[in-house]
């Protein structure tokens, strides 16, 4: 029996879902949860000290992200989003002089706190192999969400909201 090109195109579209989730998953299953976050401190790219024990008792974000990642591209507008209702730590990671960062931030028109890590120093910390990778720190200051690469607006603000 021949489908029709809805039915194709519905089922094409599942397969794909799928393979997506199972790549998300695969990245992501050695990532730590529910254990206490390592220590995050530096100094942001407005020259500010910015420590993850700042925000203890709250839900924080804390994001490892790259310039020349095209998939962290596409959440910036979410991260952006969620930094104006919750701490954001955004961690450039390996993505230039704070200087380009600086400039990539204006031309893409977001306005997170974002912290250095030009080494990759902080991401290997926190295990986070690739970008993007984001954890949801809970109020008891423990892992309570982490995932790799794509993460809707959504996913994440459902994640902060339980982490409360």
């Amino acid at each position: 029996m021949k489908l029709k090109k809805w039915q194709r195109w519905l089922r094409d579209l599942l397969i794909f879902a799928v393979i997506m989730l199972g790549i998300q998953w695969w990245q992501a299953r050695n990532l730590p949860q529910q254990v206490t976050a390592p220590e995050l401190s530096g100094i942001s790219l407005s020259g500010q000290p910015m420590a993850l024990s700042d925000w203890h008792g709250q839900p924080v974000l804390v994001h490892f992200w790259a310039t020349w990642c095209p998939i962290c591209r596409m959440e910036e507008d979410s991260i952006d989003s969620i930094a104006e209702d919750y701490p954001v730590i955004a961690v450039a990671t390996s993505s230039g002089t704070p200087t380009e960062i600086a400039t990539y931030l204006l031309q893409q028109g977001v306005d997170f706190p974002v912290m250095l890590d030009r080494s990759g120093e902080l991401a290997q910390r926190w295990n986070a192999h690739g970008v993007p990778a984001s954890f949801v720190i809970n109020s008891n200051g423990e892992i309570s969400y982490a995932t790799m690469g794509y993460s809707t607006q959504l996913r994440l603000r459902w994640h902060l909201y339980l982490a409360e």
